[in-house]
């Protein structure tokens, strides 16, 4: 019994989910895991540190800033554009070169890391000082101790990054999902065994334990799919092409670390906790958008590179327009329902004791700000991959630099010379995310390939007014059961008016989705029949993400 358990599980682990819909249900799947551990973690910092010690958790959230700057600018830039269609290309033609520029790459990245880390090393009190407001020169020092520890934890996340990239591009979407859970868990782990010896610090700690078991998870599979590391540092044709690819989504992605940095000085210039406030919020606000964009957009991408390398343009078409369309279905009713009951989902998430509730308004205002941005940053996750599938990260680029720059300028208006505080921040954040979207949208639409057609608008009004009445029945029932009904000063009460809300919000959305006819609600059966079928599910090998017979053909 023991023995066809564990093999039952190994198998499950290594086999491929090749069809976009199971591979993005597997990763939504270990995300909402990962996401409400990350979500249990930020309860129990606000829980031992917000009331007495909110400087030393702003300085906490502070400290990411830098370590997480190089690594997006030396490793995501060439994993999130150029290496997977690369490495995906070289694997459909010879598995061996494919690993040799992936251990030529992981060097060659490696290297440059850890120069940049030693810099940042030396330098982390200058550089802190420069990217926040008022802090102390206490929190400054704690800062700069917890960056230089943090630094130890990206490279661990680099050589791991490079590991899922190469397991995903063959399909196997399951054990890198489950890194980020096993990094949250060190971290909660740490701050509960090490909290009171090391306060604050134990969390660095736990970043940095969290960061080595997302990487040990996954080198016994990266090893079974054939992978032996050499030191080697080959100019090879694969190389440059990853280089050359990589330079304008790292600009790219510099023009959005700009933006964060800038968000974290005019946040540290505020009242203390108030970086603690706005991170909390985009914590809830991101967990549908890596369940919905993130989880689509990584299953997507080595499925649309594949499809445009074979040259079957219409399978690119229809992949980019259902995902899309799905995208939508599940985004607007998350958006509608997270506008309402935004309260109860702080009080739930971060409502220790030791949160005060005026901390617990503010931090709910923030996330409706941030909720209104769900359905943007959602397709921006997907779109951007349409570009990149192309072989084109010019596009992204200079639409992310002039976002940015419409960012930095909006939250400068709305924070300093408006006096709105984090909701400032958080507006602008919103506003910029759309324009981000709508720029994504039309020049890959009007400009690469046509993808949406005017019958597809009709198709998204429609999921726009169902989530308006999805809203509007839950808002309506909040106002009627809060204090009539249910006594919301307690938990029990709160949790069941909170499910009666979100419920009837959802039966009135599938409502709706019948009236209007909508398809994608198909999609949902899918997932609810998946759950009885699971291993048909995560093995799928032929599955297409989609519904609808009749949504790609337009006017």
């Amino acid at each position: 019994m023991i023995k066809k358990f564990w093999q039952n599980g190994r198998e499950l682990l290594i086999r491929p989910q090749s069809g976009i819909f199971s591979a993005a249900l597997v990763i939504a799947l270990t995300y909402g895991v990962s996401m409400v551990l990350g979500i249990l973690r930020e309860r129990i910092l606000v829980a031992k540190f917000y009331t007495c010690c909110r400087g030393q958790l702003d300085s906490y959230y502070a400290a990411f800033r830098l370590p997480d700057i190089i690594f997006q600018l030396v490793v995501i830039g060439a994993l999130s554009s150029a290496f997977i269609p690369v490495f995906s290309e070289k694997l459909t033609k010879n598995r061996n070169e494919a690993y040799r520029l992936s251990s030529s790459l992981i060097n060659l990245f490696l290297i440059s890391f850890l120069l940049l880390c030693l810099i940042v090393y030396f330098y982390a009190k200058p550089l802190s000082l420069f990217i926040t407001g008022n802090f102390s020169s206490s929190q400054i020092d704690l800062m700069v101790g917890m960056t230089r520890l943090m630094l130890l934890a990206q490279v661990f996340f680099l050589i791991s990054n490079f590991f899922s990239a190469m397991i995903q591009s063959q399909q196997r979407f399951l054990l890198p999902s489950l890194s980020p859970v096993v990094y949250n868990l060190g971290i909660i782990v740490s701050i509960l065994l090490f909290a009171g010896r090391w306060g604050i610090r134990s969390a660095a700690a736990g970043v940095v334990l969290g960061a080595f078991l997302h990487l040990l998870i996954q080198i016994p599979l990266v090893y079974k799919l054939g992978y032996r590391h050499a030191f080697i540092l080959e100019k090879t044709a694969g190389v440059r092409r990853v280089l050359k690819l990589m330079v304008p989504r790292t600009l790219a992605l510099a023009a959005g670390q700009i933006e964060l940095t800038y968000s974290v000085f005019l946040a540290t210039s505020l009242s203390a906790g108030s970086l603690t406030l706005y991170n909390l919020a985009q914590r809830l606000a991101d967990l549908p958008v890596r369940l919905m964009g993130t989880s689509v957009g990584q299953a997507a991408l080595p499925t649309l590179s594949a499809q445009l390398a074979q040259e079957k343009k219409e399978d690119f078409i229809k992949t980019l327009n259902q995902s899309l369309s799905q995208l939508f279905y599940l985004a607007f009713p998350c958006t509608a329902l997270f506008l309402v009951l935004r309260l109860q989902a702080v009080r739930f998430a971060y409502g220790a004791k030791t949160f005060p509730w005026q901390a617990t308004v503010m931090t709910s205002q923030t996330l409706a700000m941030i909720t209104l941005s769900i359905f943007s940053q959602s397709a921006i996750q997907l779109l951007v991959r349409g570009f990149y599938a192309f072989h084109d990260t010019i596009t992204p680029f200079v639409i992310s630099v002039t976002c940015v720059a419409l960012n930095v300028l909006l939250s400068l208006l709305l924070v300093k010379k408006m006096s709105l505080g984090i909701l400032g921040l958080a507006a602008a954040f919103s506003i910029t995310s759309f324009v981000n979207f709508l720029l994504l949208f039309l020049f890959l639409n009007f400009r690469k390939i046509r993808f949406i057609f005017r019958s597809d608008f009709y198709r998204y009004s429609k999921m726009f007014l169902a989530a308006i009445f999805s809203g509007f029945i839950s808002w309506f029932l909040l106002r009627v059961l809060d204090g009539t009904v249910f006594d919301t000063t307690k938990t029990i009460p709160l949790l069941f008016l909170t499910l009666i809300c979100a419920v009837m919000g959802i039966l009135v959305y599938f409502f709706f989705s019948l009236v209007f006819k909508l398809n994608e609600m198909q999609m949902i059966f899918r997932i609810f029949r998946s759950f009885g079928r699971w291993r048909d599910t995560l093995f799928s090998v032929k599955e297409a993400i989609g519904s609808p017979p009749e949504t790609t053909s337009g006017s």
